[in-house]
């Protein structure tokens, strides 16, 4: 596993996983892009899309995903120097109150015209501002235990928790750090 930069002010990272050619980021920003992965994914999941959204149209879910992936894409990657990832990233479990060390985030978007965003995007928060992206999916159940691919994105997350627990990353000067020794 590897980090790669995604922003300039080094303020958001994705994960390269040893399997995969590319990181993270850019493996679900092309999944969300591609209609033929986004036909087959609804139609295995059409009775999950039908019931919790009231969405029955494929083409329909398919036209929202790309438009919703846009705009998530450009939310996270303002690189402006006021922009605050912050606001972007909430943490993973809806009742958390309080911070925790390289607490479990997700980022989705808000206030969209037609009906709840399904899209997330999966980080760990090194500290305030500062996020390494796990993974994403298209949640369309009301939990991610739900379903074998979300399950499939919690276990992600905690991986690359623990890899960072295990080399000793807690903060941004410890990731520093370890990016020097292994490059």
């Amino acid at each position: 596993m590897t980090f790669e930069q995604i922003t300039d002010n080094e303020k958001l990272w994705a994960v390269r996983y040893d399997d995969s050619q590319d990181n993270v980021l850019d493996s679900i920003l092309g999944q969300w892009n591609d209609v033929v992965w986004l036909r087959d994914f609804f139609r295995v999941n059409l009775e999950d899309l039908t019931s919790y959204f009231k969405i029955t149209d494929v083409n329909q879910a398919i036209y929202d995903t790309i438009e919703d992936s846009e705009k998530l894409q450009c939310l996270i990657m303002d690189i402006s120097p006021e922009a605050n990832l912050d606001d972007v990233f909430r943490p993973l479990e809806n009742n958390r109150t309080s911070e925790m060390l390289l607490g479990k985030e997700k980022a989705r978007l808000h206030n969209t015209p037609r009906h709840a965003s399904w899209l997330r995007i999966y980080a760990i928060k090194l500290e305030p501002g500062i996020y390494v992206i796990t993974g994403g999916a298209i949640k369309l159940t009301y939990t991610m235990q739900e379903r074998e691919h979300t399950l499939v994105e919690l276990a992600r997350m905690e991986k690359v928790r623990r890899f960072m627990l295990d080399n000793d990353i807690t903060d941004k000067d410890s990731f520093d750090d370890y990016q020097k020794e292994v490059n």
